[in-house]
């Protein structure tokens, strides 16, 4: 219950310190939504420019785009800001938090929490509900769970690519744009058909690293649609597993982290 407090202290301190300058904090909520919304209006650009893209229509690319959309979106909104662990490291800010008896994680996600992108989300499962709805989809309770855990799914994906492209900083300060490479690269390849990619890159991004399995995969079993890259129809449903070993891992590469910081002395 202790930690509990403390966990609730932090945030109340931050929401306090963001909500001080009220015309700031709805400025930047409104702005936010476009963030989301220029994710998907680049997507429907391009599919206005012809009928299909790689075999997929502008609805079933509205599909994939907003499932995308809203993993990253709440995954942003809840650890996006621990990129700027690089920062705490070379100001020594880190050595702070490490002698406090918490988990250093929650505590640099409720050091800087961006309440303001909650907007984001919201768009994005606005979307998400305008696609559902424009798609022929022939429900039936997997499908339901589907829709509900793949979003959370993509939530814990991308978070995981957050956490370990952010402890890179714990071997080099200066890593921010190889991390942003695999977590706004990775959001930008997921908005998009996989059979749009080819070669090398597609196999390593869809399936080695697993980005594949956050929004495409999900839309071909909500669509009832075979997979023309020929995995099976069962693939749909193992967004959650994926989510599960990126965690695992992330888990691990923060652990080596913390474990390899030295204090700045400062």
């Amino acid at each position: 219950m202790g930690e509990l407090r403390a966990y609730g202290a932090l945030f109340s301190g931050q929401w306090r310190s963001v909500v001080s300058y009220r015309a700031s904090f709805v400025v930047e909520l409104v702005t936010n939504i476009f963030g989301t919304l220029l994710d998907v209006v680049a997507v429907l650009v391009l599919f206005r420019a012809t009928r299909q893209v790689a075999g997929f229509t502008i609805h079933q690319g509205l599909l994939i785009v907003s499932l995308s959309s809203c993993g990253f979106a709440c995954a942003d909104f809840v650890v996006g800001n621990i990129d700027r662990l690089k920062t705490y490291v070379r100001a020594g800010t880190m050595d702070a938090v490490l002698v406090r008896p918490l988990g250093a994680l929650p505590q640099l996600v409720l050091m800087d929490l961006p309440v303001r992108k909650a907007m984001r989300v919201v768009v994005a499962g606005t979307v998400l509900g305008i696609a559902l709805r424009v798609n022929h989809i022939d429900w039936d309770p997997s499908r339901v769970a589907l829709v509900v855990v793949t979003p959370l799914a993509g939530a814990v994906f991308f978070g995981s690519i957050f956490v370990v492209s952010a402890s890179l900083a714990f071997w080099w300060v200066e890593s921010g744009e190889i991390g942003s490479a695999f977590t706004y690269g990775g959001r930008d390849f997921t908005a998009y058909p996989t059979p749009v990619y080819a070669g090398w890159f597609r196999g390593v991004f869809a399936y080695a690293m697993g980005f594949g399995f956050v929004a495409y995969q999900p839309a071909l079993t909500l669509l009832s649609r075979p997979d023309p890259l020929g995995m099976p129809a069962w693939a749909g449903f193992l967004s959650p597993l994926v989510a599960l070993v990126a965690a695992g891992a992330a888990a691990v590469v923060w652990r080596a982290g913390i474990r390899h910081y030295r204090s700045t002395g400062s």
